[in-house]
């Protein structure tokens, strides 16, 4: 590392400091530099800091050190993810554009869509699609973008327009966190806009989440609680149902 890459990590680690996280366009813009020389910084940092979904954190930040990756969330908590897509599978009608978020736990619901004709599913969430190709009653609407291999979805600027200009009617919404007075979160913030754009345009607005995400912080806010219309959870979601709030279903 030279001095003025070490220069250039000192103040974006004070930036840091005071912010949590910065964008890489603005790290290059506060350091005078390429967003490729950022990316270079940060890959001499020995582990630092580091990108998640375009944005810069330090690697030692306990809201962003626990690093989402899909293969060990597949089997994690897993009998009841089947429970939760039981209970979500009550809500869809024949006939329905449903918009299936990525991760894990919406993947059972998948396998229940057969019980249903004349479906339309629209995701930017590439394991959801490939099992929903093997469903040949089933429309597929794959949102494309930029390929994220932690998540295996995509993203991409154009997404959100994309989504706008569907008519949804059911729009399942997966999480990492969910907490009471800070919101709906999760790891990765290319998952914002199309989660907020299906939340903004969807007939019907459901969280689906289980118990271990109850009461966590994620680095990315999408929404509030009382942007969806039914949470679905095995967790203690014991919330005011005055004021508008989420109708609470449990699995």
């Amino acid at each position: 590392m030279n001095d003025r890459s070490a220069m250039r990590l000192a103040r974006l680690q004070q930036a840091l400091v005071a912010a949590g996280t910065i964008h890489l366009r603005e790290a290059a813009r506060l350091c005078g530099v390429s967003e490729m020389t950022i990316r270079r910084d940060v890959a001499a940092s020995d582990g630092a800091m580091t990108l998640l979904g375009g944005r810069l954190v330090m690697a030692n930040n306990p809201h962003y050190s626990s690093a989402y990756d899909l293969d060990r969330q597949k089997d994690s908590h897993a009998l009841a993810k089947r429970r939760l897509c039981e209970r979500a599978a009550g809500f869809i009608e024949n006939g329905d554009t449903l918009f299936m978020d990525c991760g894990t736990t919406l993947l059972p619901l998948v396998g229940r869509l057969a019980a249903f004709e004349r479906l339309t599913v629209v995701t930017y969430a590439l394991n959801v699609a490939n099992a929903v190709s093997l469903l040949p009653e089933v429309r597929l609407v794959l949102l494309g973008g930029l390929y994220h291999a932690s998540s295996r979805s995509f993203g991409g600027d154009d997404m959100s327009a994309a989504i706008k200009r569907l008519g949804i009617n059911r729009a399942f919404i997966s999480a990492a966190g969910v907490h009471a007075e800070r919101g709906v979160s999760c790891f990765h913030f290319h998952e914002v806009a199309p989660k907020q754009a299906a939340i903004a345009c969807a007939e019907q607005r459901l969280l689906v989440v289980d118990e271990s995400k109850v009461g966590q912080v994620r680095p990315a806010y999408f929404a509030r609680l009382d942007d969806f219309d039914v949470v679905i959870t095995d967790g203690d979601m014991a919330l005011p149902q005055a004021n508008g709030g989420p109708r609470i279903v449990a699995a």
